[in-house]
């Protein structure tokens, strides 16, 4: 939620996860419900630029008390035994820095809450960002210049009138359906009661200047905190996913909400499409999954929604087999959870310790994960990225996660983890995604007694040793501290641009100088950087091998595999070579060497005298600068 001018919604705290655990129960049947409301808007275009009309010395905030969940004492201190702890940086990967500029500032609503969304390039080549913040959204194209807006987001919802239309509830969420080549956009209908909605608006065309479907989405006396959506563009049972945290009358916690809304008939302007809900009791901070990428998951594949069960543990709900005309679906506890390295929540989880060089400490929000829940198919495997805020000796450092499901269709584990903390700055208010060639990168605020709150992020390629990120890189460093108020974010946004699949576009807060009203006057800005490319825009490129693993026996049959490289800041020609294979056997490439983007068709042979057993020969590609090898290796078998 956002903080108003006279009116303080601070976002609602989740439990110690750990503690709740007898208490979680997912209810056995959803609750279907349809948009109380629903309209056309004006294109966004023509909406009025909002302006902030009211100056600084008029803004007093008066705040409400703050709804807390039931929190035990919980992890406080520091924790030293972290698993996962990477306590200096890895080797450098090479960051290319592309388009970096300047997003909405301060327009009376404190946190902000920045996030934005990348869409395709057009025919023209002109690609649009949206930009959301508490109350206004704003469209850029990628060199930054500002196409529309700012306009606040209570004027796109006047057509449905009621709370959409007057309230600006905050907790807003952009989010681009590159399936369909449209834009979603939602916030909260109201923070105060009686009666509590999420608003939400899809575009009707692939140009998010113009008009969209709006929807209003009732949740009665219960306040839906912290609203998240991910796009699950699946063939026949496609959704948008949404997670939320409910309290009863905006007070008492009951639990999450896990939802779908019907993609297919959002986009196709249908009056009355379904929202289907499971409620998950006593337990909350759930992320959906949401896709990157241009592959989808396949036809009947579950959505996934993910929170951390304990301090050692993520649990994974699957929602799936939507039928939205006749209001069914299935949501199943994914068991075990997936067991991860201990952590301490980052202040405790309900409490303020992150420095700044003033007295005014802030809030980590390191009671939940972070958004985004990144989903990304791949050739053999499908995986999952996320990260929230740990404690790390006496500061605070991002965890991160990369889950896969290997094969795709089987159960999701943990793959790699590991908590950046390479100094005794504090890390926090991250998020993460994952690029086309399974490079990683997380985005965050870093702060210190010493360090104005920046914006910064880390990254790596798959070629580096699992758990460890490259050294970290500041994308526009503050020059002010907030005071007075703790809040801060309250969650920040790590994209993929779709055109290219390699470049990142981030988003968060900072302030740029020092004074009295700094409470309110906050900045944002938005930059883009690529992975891997060798600095200087070298050119680079990812290696996968599908499938892995590789049956053969003995007496001169064959096996074949297909080796990938995809290029990475401009094409170049990949040799590929293997070592490590017993004796006996032999391999060849066709073709070798490969120009990335291509394939070459691997076939392994072993004669008689091959040695039984299984095997692991390395794989090697290179351009002559850079070599790499496929993450998962290959596994050979010989029977």
């Amino acid at each position: 939620m956002r903080i108003g001018l006279k009116v303080v919604g601070a976002a609602l705290l989740l439990a110690a996860s750990g503690e709740i655990t007898a208490a979680e129960a997912a209810s056995s049947a959803p609750v279907v419900s349809h948009p109380s409301t629903s309209a056309l808007s004006p294109r966004l275009s023509d909406l009025p630029t909002a302006h902030w009309v009211h100056t600084p010395d008029g803004l007093k905030l008066t705040p409400r008390p703050k709804p807390l969940l039931p929190h035990g004492a919980g992890p406080s201190g520091p924790h030293v035994d972290d698993k996962a702890l990477q306590s200096e940086p890895g080797a450098e990967v090479g960051i290319q820095p592309k388009a970096s500029f300047g997003g909405i500032g301060a327009n009376g609503y404190i946190p902000p809450d920045p996030n934005i969304a990348v869409g395709k390039n057009n025919p023209q080549g002109i690609g649009y960002i949206v930009q959301m913040v508490n109350s206004e959204l704003a469209i850029f194209d990628k060199s930054g210049n500002l196409v529309a807006g700012p306009v606040s987001l209570s004027t796109l919802w006047q057509p449905l009138g009621g709370l959409c239309a007057g309230s600006n509830a905050g907790d807003p969420v952009v989010q681009y359906d590159v399936a369909a080549d449209r834009w979603l956009v939602s916030q909260l209908g109201s923070t105060n009661g009686p009666s509590y909605s999420e608003c939400i608006a899809v575009s009707q065309s692939s140009d998010p200047r113009g008009a969209y479907n709006l929807y209003s989405y009732s949740f009665g006396g219960n306040l839906n905190d912290y609203p998240k959506f991910g796009v699950w563009p699946t063939a026949t049972n496609s959704a948008y996913l949404a997670s939320y945290n409910l309290f009863s009358n905006g007070q008492t916690f009951i639990g999450a909400a896990l939802c779908a809304y019907d993609r297919s008939a959002m986009i196709s302007g249908a009056v009355n499409p379904a929202q289907i809900c499971f409620t998950v009791s006593g337990d909350g901070g759930f992320l959906p999954a949401d896709l990157d990428g241009a592959t989808p998951p396949s036809d009947g594949t579950p959505g996934y929604f993910l929170n951390y069960e304990a301090t050692s543990s993520l649990r994974l709900y699957e929602m799936g087999q939507f039928d939205f005309a006749n209001g069914l679906a299935t949501l199943t506890q994914v068991t075990p959870d997936i067991p991860v390295a201990s952590f301490g929540e980052a202040c405790g989880g309900d409490g303020t310790c992150i420095a700044q060089p003033n007295s005014q400490k802030l809030d980590s929000l390191g009671d939940r994960l972070m958004y985004r829940l990144a989903f990304r198919v791949f050739s053999d495997h499908a995986a999952m990225v996320v990260n929230h805020s740990v404690t790390a000796g006496t500061s605070v450092g991002v965890r991160w996660y990369e889950l896969r499901q290997q094969p795709i269709g089987s159960i999701f584990s943990l793959y790699q983890q590991g908590t950046f903390a390479p100094d005794s700055a504090y890390r926090w208010m991250g998020s993460a995604a994952m690029d086309g060639a399974g490079n990683i990168a997380v985005g965050y605020s870093k702060s210190s007694g010493s360090i104005y709150p920046s914006i910064a992020f880390t990254s790596r390629t798959p070629a580096m040793s699992a758990g460890t990120m490259s050294p970290e890189t500041v994308l526009q460093p503050g020059s002010g501290a907030q005071t007075t108020y703790s809040r801060w974010g309250d969650y920040t946004a790590l994209r993929i641009d779709p055109s290219d699949d390699t470049t990142f576009w981030y988003t968060n807060e900072y302030y740029g100088r020092n004074s009295q009203f700094l409470n309110y006057l906050w900045s944002t800005a938005i930059g883009s950087f690529r992975v891997g490319g060798g600095g200087g825009g070298s050119t680079d490129f990812g290696l996968s091998v599908s499938p892995s693993s590789l049956s053969v026996t003995r007496g001169g049959s064959s096996a074949t595999t297909v080796v990938s490289a995809t290029a990475i800041n401009g094409s170049s020609s990949v040799t590929l070579s293997i070592n490590g294979l017993p004796k006996g056997t032999t391999a060849s490439f066709s073709p070798n060497p490969i120009t990335a983007s291509a394939t070459s068709t691997l076939t392994i042979k072993a004669n008689r005298t091959a040695p039984h057993g299984v095997f692991t020969p390395t794989i090697t590609g290179s351009n002559g600068s850079v070599s790499h090898n496929p993450n998962p290796p290959l596994v050979l078998t010989i029977n």
